[in-house]
């Protein structure tokens, strides 16, 4: 299996009542599907924080302004589309002031509409329970380990 690293971000989104926005996604190679907070790559001469902001819009619609400039560092290793992705990922913040903003599908792209099964707000404590894996698996600790997230 071909191992990459592909400069990535992701946002975690809360709401009003501390849920995280997850996104659910099915491999179109294998068929695995997984939950993941929004994100993607990072595009040739995008800072980081643009990149996370651009991803936000596209995959959410949501407000991008509410994103942080400021990360943690987290190690990915994850398989999608038949190759292993790994290496650092910039996660940043956003907090909206609502239970469950809506969502918009319109930025995203042909093949993502395809991929993409569907959305949760999901308390951290929750995150167990989901019906797929969970990526990064170990995102409810690194929401409980970093004062960025606040206690979780």
């Amino acid at each position: 299996m071909e191992m990459v690293h592909r400069p990535a971000v992701r946002v975690i989104c809360f709401d009003a009542d501390g849920r995280v926005l997850l996104m659910n996604w099915r491999d179109p190679i294998d068929g695995h599907q997984l939950w993941e907070p929004p994100g993607g790559g990072i595009d040739p001469g995008e800072t980081p924080l643009e990149a996370a902001r651009r991803e936000l819009t596209e995959e959410t619609g949501l407000d991008p302004e509410a994103v942080s400039a400021t990360f943690v560092m987290v190690d990915r290793d994850t398989i999608w589309k038949g190759r292993r992705m790994t290496g650092p990922e910039q996660f940043f913040a956003a907090r909206y002031p609502i239970a469950g903003p809506d969502l918009a599908r319109e930025g995203l792209l042909p093949y993502e509409k395809a991929e993409l099964l569907g959305h949760a707000w999901v308390h951290p404590s929750d995150f167990s329970s989901l019906p797929d894996p969970l990526e990064p698996p170990s995102l409810g600790d690194i929401l409980r380990s970093n004062s960025l997230f606040g206690t979780a």
